[in-house]
């Protein structure tokens, strides 16, 4: 559990920006929304493989746009 403790002379609003970015950090919301529903392991292995392929094929477009 993320906590944020009220520092002397803070404001709520940067309270909760404090908060914010923590649960960011901690990847809270990511971590959540992940697991919301069951991914079999040989879908996370076609989604891995398909975001690999982009990243490739990102890679490659970038060293040709530099080269130009």
């Amino acid at each position: 559990m993320t906590r944020v403790v009220l520092r002397t002379g803070e404001s709520p609003e940067s309270l909760l920006r404090r908060f914010r970015k923590k649960v960011t950090q901690d990847r809270i919301l990511s971590d959540a929304k992940r697991k919301r529903y069951f991914v079999s392991k040989s879908e996370q292995r076609r989604v891995a493989l398909r975001k690999a392929r982009r990243r490739e094929r990102k890679r490659l477009w970038r060293e040709q746009s530099r080269q130009r």
